[in-house]
This record gives C-alpha cells, structure tokens and sequence, in this order.
C-alpha cells in the first residue's frame, strides 16, 4: 500500500496532491481508485476497526495531476458541495501548452459553452448558447516562456468536465500530451500536462482560511516551470 501525498489534514478534510493517472473515484475501467487507497491507508494508520468515511468534493481528469480536497466526515462534505456550488473555492490551475494561441491576449477571460458526449466522454465547445451546453468561464495568463513550451496560470470560475483542456484548446492553447484535445503526440505517463496547483477556501468548520499548493510532477518540463 502506498502513501498518499497529504498536503493538507484534520479531523474533517484531506488535501491530496494526485498523480498523473490516478483515477479519483470508480468508474467503467473497474480500475483502483486513489479513494480506495487513501481509505486503506486511513484504515491502517488509525487503526480503525470499521469502515473509513471519505467523501469527495469534486473531481479531477484521471490524466491530471494536482490538488484533490476529500471530506472525513459527511457534515464537511455537505459544507464543501455547498461551496463549490456557490464557487466559494478559488482552484488556480497550470497548464503546459505545445503552441500559442495566435492573434489572442497573453491574459484574457473566456467564454464559451461546452456540452459532453458521454459515451464517448468527450466534450465539444461552442461560442454561442447551444441546446444542452453548460456555460464555462475562466481566466487565463501566459506566466512563462520555456523552450517549445508556455505556462498559463489558470482560474475557473465554473467547474466544466474537461473545461480548461477544451477551452484553452479552442484559442489555440493545446495541453501538452492531451491527444483528446489535439496534441501530436502523447506524454511517457499516458498523463496530460495540466496540474491544480492550489486551492484557497474557508474551512467548513475552523472558518480559517486553508491555502494550498501542490508541487508539480517530477519531470523536465515541469521542473523548468518556476
């Protein structure tokens, strides 16, 4: 059994820093799920007896890595769906990009409509209202130059299945290794250079403010990232 990377816990929530991979919660591979994991390592660590309470309150793309918030008890699950729902948490993300959008600013808002094929778990991106498309904003900024690489530093302000992969594809942006999204070629992990790199909330019960960063992944290109 492997440790999960804690950056954050007590007695209502834990603060993960997931792997490029990882699959948070079930789904139809029937694959190990890091809920699973973090379960068996609380189970063994605080020696408990019964079954392990875990609730998770919100979800990350299994090729993403980076910050995953999960709730010990259900009162703090309830209390975090509920700030995610009125977007009371500010998740900044990095993403590595393969080109550069042309004819757009370094920093820019963006709004588009997405809607998901969820057999195909694929999402589409519209500039316009369309019938059974979600609206998604974010905010964008260019924050570094590497060699044949960008970082952006991105905010959301809704909470979209693939929302920064497609939106940022859909300016010319593509992620690197996200071949869903138009990259040319996949990265070694079978992972996509996209990381939630921090999260600032209240604290459901303390009401202290919990601020968060996730290091990046151990790799050349992120270790350029400064």
């Amino acid at each position: 059994m492997t440790s999960p990377d804690i950056l954050y816990e007590d007695n209502h929530l834990m603060i993960v820093n997931k792997k490029c991979g990882e699959l948070v919660q079930g789904d139809k591979t029937g694959d190990k799920t890091l809920m699973d994991d973090i379960k068996a390592f609380i189970k063994v660590r605080d020696n408990k007896p019964g079954n392990v309470y875990l609730g998770l309150t919100h979800r990350l793309d299994r090729p993403t890595s980076g910050i995953v918030i999960f709730a010990k008890t259900s009162k703090a699950l309830t209390r975090m769906n509920e700030k995610f729902k009125k977007r009371e948490v500010d998740k900044t993300y990095w993403a590595v990009t393969t080109t550069l959008p042309k004819n757009v600013p370094t920093a820019d808002t963006l709004e588009h409509y997405l809607k998901k094929n969820a057999k195909k778990n694929l999402v589409t991106v519209y500039t316009k209202p369309t019938d059974g498309a979600k609206k998604a904003i974010l905010h964008y900024k260019l924050i570094q130059q590497l060699d044949n690489y960008w970082l952006f530093e991105i905010n959301l302000e809704t909470g979209r299945s693939h929302q920064i992969r497609t939106q940022m594809a859909k300016i010319g942006a593509v992620i690197k290794g996200d071949l869903k999204y138009g990259a040319k070629r996949s990265n070694p992990d079978g992972g996509i250079h996209l990381h939630a790199r921090k999260v600032v909330f209240e604290h459901p019960t303390t009401k202290e403010i919990i601020d968060v960063t996730a290091p990046t992944p151990d790799d050349p290109i992120w270790n350029a990232c400064g």
